[in-house]
């Protein structure tokens, strides 16, 4: 068994008090826990590229950075 006794008794009441069957308060239960975590990550991330774009860092040209890179691999 998944749950002791007392604490399938608690999810059991909690089901009924919201008119549902437990498998179904189940598995909104989880679908609401699985939404939730995944706009976490949506928000972290955002939150992430935010931060990286107030930043002003001098670049070089692109075929420039390119060669470097290139020549970097050959040193090996």
């Amino acid at each position: 068994m998944l749950f002791g006794d007392d604490e399938f008794e608690e999810l059991k009441r909690i089901a009924r008090e919201q008119g549902l069957t437990l498998s179904e308060w189940a598995r909104q239960a989880l679908r609401s826990a699985r939404a939730e975590r995944s706009q976490g990550d949506r928000a972290r991330k955002l939150a992430a590229v935010r931060a990286a774009v107030r930043h002003s860092f001098p670049v070089g040209d692109i075929e420039t950075m390119l060669e470097e890179i290139e020549r970097g691999y050959g040193g090996r």
